[in-house]
């Protein structure tokens, strides 16, 4: 409930004397028992809304006059009440509280009377549905009249004076009323009501069921955010005024959530105060309906706020759609393509073609394939081609090395291409080696003997992409030709390297000379073997 009415507040007016601090925080509790009193009017005229649509449909017919009449001196109530609390009068000091209690006996005398006739002939038609919330309204009315009884409206209010004990009911559960379990036709959306009063929660509830919402409750905020870390909701009615947590820092942590901020939020609150609107709205919250509310513009708002999540929904699964797409875009890219050289293709280089100064080429091919290809079926040759080669690009990545491509049984890799290093050498040579090893692993797994003939060699390539709808990343030059010609004129199982390229890798390796073998269109050429890395 409110706070504490701090002194005498019956009656207000302009006094110079007055410390401002004071003048405060009375203007802000006029505005607490303005939303005290609004919430019995409320429950008031929102259960008596609902037997007027239970009376339409199941009968009795003779209980809709008096409804209506009720209703009508509800809402004369609520009426008075805006008037004489309007936020200009509190401002300007000429609120009149003992007039505000004496305007309401003619209405609240006429609403009880009423109230007692439909409770009779409800109790005489043994509806007990209807009863229960005539009943309902009866605690509502014993609430309005507690506090027009204490003494702000009396006029011997005392300092501190304590506001009004409450009649409540127990909290509402889905066992007295049960929500739907699924979305239904006629609407969409599971909707959390949070709301400190049980009568507001039931209220609602039971009439978003009747709309065909799926619903749960929750008496305060910290309640509230932990229902929905375990539930799903797509739009929350939010009150201001509750203990443990209320609205604004509800609100605040709700938006402040990644996993929350999407849902909307709607406002329902008592307190119809332009600055608490603004602070709501400039928080996040989707609408703001001041209560008592109407249950056409309430349910045409929270319709809104449904489509606009709704909508936000395939939005963001259209987007993670789009990402998920992109995502397989960008990896079948990075199949064919070095990430350097994908990245500038999505940053809109159209033509790419570099000139490597130095980088070092090698070549790996199995010796004779031809031959143990034709003791396979050719699911066969290319499913141990694979494997093999699985293995070698596992080997390359590690290396720090680029793969080229494979034809047939040749693997080409490169270091210092596309991303220069001033250890492309040292690179292919570590490569070079555990590739001898991982096919010496591989021939234990199978039982075979296979063997592998490996060229390297350094010096200048130019690098680029040729193709303009199959996309493939390649070299040219001399290099890449003498480096091919080492491979094939190699020893199996012993990596042979140029003479250029064995100068870089003297530090790191032992090496030995093999003498100068013929190669075409090149002469007469020294090479080395590479036999193991140094200690």
């Amino acid at each position: 409930m409110s706070n504490p009415f701090p002194g005498d507040i019956s009656s207000t007016s302009r006094d110079p004397s007055i410390d401002p601090a004071d003048l405060a925080a009375s203007n802000e509790s006029l505005k607490h028992l303005r939303h005290d009193l609004r919430t019995p009017l409320n429950q008031m005229i929102g259960y008596g809304e609902m037997l007027i649509e239970s009376v339409t449909e199941n009968g009795p017919p003779e209980l809709m006059d008096d409804l209506q009449r009720l209703l009508g001196s509800a809402g004369e109530m609520l009426m008075l009440l805006n008037d004489a609390l309007a936020q200009w009068k509190i401002e300007a000091g000429k609120v009149d509280l003992p007039g505000l209690r004496r305007s309401f006996n003619g209405p609240l005398n006429a609403f009880i009377g009423y109230r007692d006739l439909c409770h009779e002939v409800a109790r005489q038609q043994e509806r007990a549905e209807l009863v229960s919330d005539l009943e309902k309204i009866q605690l509502a009315t014993q609430n309005l009249r507690r506090l027009l009884d204490t003494d702000v409206f009396t006029g011997q209010a005392a300092p501190g004076a304590p506001p009004p004990t409450y009649v409540t009911v127990a909290p509402f559960t889905s066992s007295a009323s049960p929500t739907p379990t699924g979305t239904p036709a006629n609407a969409w959306g599971r909707i959390l009501v949070v709301d400190d009063e049980p009568l507001n929660r039931e209220m609602l509830l039971r009439r978003l069921a009747r709309m065909g919402y799926a619903t749960a409750g929750a008496e305060n905020g910290q309640r509230a955010l932990e229902l929905m870390a375990k539930e799903s909701f797509d739009l929350v009615l939010l009150d201001i005024m509750m203990p443990v947590m209320d609205g604004f820092e509800t609100l605040d942590r709700l938006k402040a959530d990644p996993r929350l901020r999407h849902i909307p939020v709607v406002m329902l609150t008592a307190l119809d105060e332009v600055a608490s609107t603004v602070r709501c709205i400039e928080a996040g919250a989707e609408d703001y309906v001041p209560k008592p509310f109407n249950p056409v513009i309430l349910r045409a708002r929270m319709g809104a706020s449904l489509d606009k999540k709704r909508l936000r929904d395939q939005e963001r699964a259209y987007l993670a759609e789009l990402q998920s797409e992109r995502s397989k875009s960008e990896r079948l890219l990075l199949n064919v393509l070095p990430k350097a050289i994908g990245d500038r293709l999505k940053a809109g280089e159209q033509t790419i073609v570099d000139a490597v100064p130095e980088a070092t080429v090698l070549f790996a091919d199995i010796v004779g394939f031809t031959r143990i290809a034709a003791a396979f079926t050719p699911a066969r040759t290319v499913s141990l081609l694979n494997e093999l080669f699985s293995e070698f690009d596992f080997i390359s990545e590690k290396a720090g090395i680029e793969k080229i491509k494979t034809i047939g049984d040749a693997y080409m890799v490169v270091g210092g291409v596309p991303l220069p290093t001033a250890e492309h050498a040292v690179r292919c040579a570590r490569a070079a080696l555990e590739m001898l090893a991982a096919m010496r692993r591989f021939n234990v797994r199978h039982q075979f003997q296979w063997q592998l003939r490996i060229g390297l060699h350094t010096g200048p390539v130019v690098a680029g992409i040729i193709g303009s709808t199959k996309f493939a990343y390649d070299l040219w030059g001399d290099t890449v030709n003498i480096a091919s010609r080492l491979e094939s004129h190699g020893e199996p199982d012993i990596p042979q390297v140029s003479e250029f390229t064995a100068s870089l890798l003297r530090e790191h390796f032992e090496l030995e000379p093999r003498g100068h073998i013929e190669l075409k269109n090149r002469g007469q050429m020294p090479v080395y073997r590479l036999l193991r890395a140094k200690a």
